[in-house]
């Protein structure tokens, strides 16, 4: 009768800890991905009025060096040309248009349809008057935040 209960026992514990490791794929329906996906109540939100963004990440590795998601935000100017880009990221533009140009005079502008890879090695400008995007990002090292 021990030996029974202790492989009961061992065999519910082991099928928690297999339980508590089952991931589900990530998944933005096209429903969502026209705005709706910013009402979720995961939304990151920063700033305000016209600077305002808001994120939503759908996907965060366990060790964070891999994330996904939709973001929007209004307008921009970021530099990039005294330090990296600092992650590997990929873009599917929604609505908007970014311009990227590198530090060597080379323009990339996208808009909506256009996909885009940025290298951790990137330097540049990036401007926008606002956008939504797919993404999905790598960090090389750094866990994201």
């Amino acid at each position: 009768m021990k030996l029974m209960l202790s492989l009961v026992i061992g065999l519910t514990t082991t099928t928690s800890a297999v339980a508590a490791q089952v991931v589900h794929p990530a998944k933005i329906a096209a429903a969502e991905a026209s705005g709706a996906i910013f009402d979720r109540k995961e939304v990151i939100v920063a700033g305000e009025g016209a600077k305002q963004t808001k994120d939503v990440i759908t996907l965060m590795t366990g060790d964070k060096l891999f994330e996904s998601g939709m973001y929007k935000a209004g307008p921009s100017h970021k530099e990039f040309k005294d330090k990296d880009y600092g992650v590997d990221e990929f873009m599917l533009f929604v609505s908007g248009s970014v311009t990227l140009t590198s530090v060597d005079g080379q323009v990339t502008t996208l808009g909506p349809g256009d996909a885009v890879t940025v290298p951790a090695e990137w330097r540049g400008t990036w401007d926008t008057k606002g956008y939504t995007k797919y993404y999905v990002i790598r960090s090389r090292g750094k866990p994201l935040e």
